[in-house]
């Protein structure tokens, strides 16, 4: 078993095998896997990783942000 961190926990701060579980919800119900880890992920991670509070304005702007670039 390999106990380094995966390039997809470095970027999204998940799994590769709870990406593969986020993969098949977006297939799913229809929903484009690259553009939800490309817009939603990756931009939630930048925000975690600021270490400041996420409130649902923040949430909201994000979901805003990546439904204008679908």
């Amino acid at each position: 078993m390999n106990k380094g961190l995966d390039a997809m926990f470095m970027h999204f701060g998940i799994r590769s095998e709870d990406m593969a579980i986020i993969k098949n919800i977006c297939e799913e119900n229809n929903i484009e896997f690259e553009w939800f880890k490309d817009f939603i992920l990756k931009e939630y991670h930048n925000l975690k990783m600021k270490n400041e509070d996420i409130d649902p304005k923040d949430l909201q702007k994000l979901l805003e942000k990546a439904l204008s670039n679908k």
